[in-house]
């Protein structure tokens, strides 16, 4: 019981650390945001008038917006299609055993070692010899490629572990691949679909490299993408600066805190799962 009360104290304890460092920035940022414009804040001391007006002040000049119009955009590009492609490429190697799966699985799996820096530079010429440069296009098709390694993995982990009865007994009743997978499988796989969905998401609004180097126009990039240029007009505003970066952390928070049980369940029933 004392060991169990020491280890109950210990990791509160913890938690309670790592949250105040994972706060902190958040802190630092919201305080900031509410001196008067201008002014350069230090530590964490709170403005004796806080300015709220200066979030009113960033959404206008961020045109926020068309950013978010931007960003749902890309969003809608990359998400359905990434979820597609990896369910169906999941589903072949994960439990139609087709032949040479394992091989693909390793080349997808040497896909997940593969950084954006190292390849922005050869994607760079590549969009623009295709005439996407400066396009919503030039974001969308390299992060549906370079998402398309993690969703494959992420979706074999949950059709790897699937009972071959169940297949067998749709199989049996008359059912081809196609309702095979359609009808069982998909709606089985919604917990792992809508947790690769959600990350996904979050990494697509908050895609940045690809944005600031292949979209010139901070109107058609994420929202993410565009806080460069947002930086590069008020750069020495510091305010005004931390405000807009709230706003442009909003979405991906409140999308987190909505989906948080469901993503934590997925992940769950994957470890469990083995």
């Amino acid at each position: 019981m004392i060991v169990g009360r020491r280890e109950a104290w210990t990791g509160r304890v913890l938690l309670v650390l790592l949250m105040a460092v994972t706060l902190m920035p958040f802190l630092s940022l919201f305080v900031t945001a509410l001196h008067p414009s201008g002014s350069y804040p230090s530590g964490l001391e709170w403005p004796s008038d806080p300015q709220w007006g200066n979030f009113v002040k960033a959404f206008q000049a961020a045109r926020m917006v068309e950013l978010i119009k931007s960003s749902v955009l890309i969003v809608l590009g990359v998400v359905p299609l990434s979820l597609l492609l990896g369910t169906l490429a999941g589903f072949a190697i994960g439990h139609l055993r087709m032949a040479g799966r394992n091989l693909v699985f390793l080349v997808f799996v040497l896909g997940l070692t593969l950084p954006f820096e190292g390849i922005i530079t050869p994607l760079y010429y590549q969009v623009r010899d295709m005439g996407l440069l400066n396009t919503r296009w030039a974001i969308i098709l390299p992060l549906i490629g370079l998402f398309m390694p993690f969703g494959v993995f992420w979706m074999r982990a949950h059709f790897v572990n699937v009972p071959e009865a169940l297949s067998e007994s749709a199989r049996m009743d008359g059912a081809n691949v196609w309702q095979l997978f359609w009808r069982i499988h998909v709606p089985l796989a919604m917990p792992a679909l809508s947790s690769l969905a959600i990350l996904l998401f979050l990494w697509t609004w908050n895609q940045f490299l690809l944005a600031i180097v292949l979209v010139d126009d901070p109107l058609k990039r994420t929202m993410s993408g565009a806080l460069g240029a947002f930086q590069g007009q008020w750069g020495t505003d510091m305010p005004l600066l931390c405000a807009g970066s709230l706003l442009i952390l909003t979405p991906t928070l409140v999308i987190f805190l909505i989906f948080q049980r469901r993503f934590v369940t997925a992940l769950l029933q994957g470890s469990l799962k083995g």
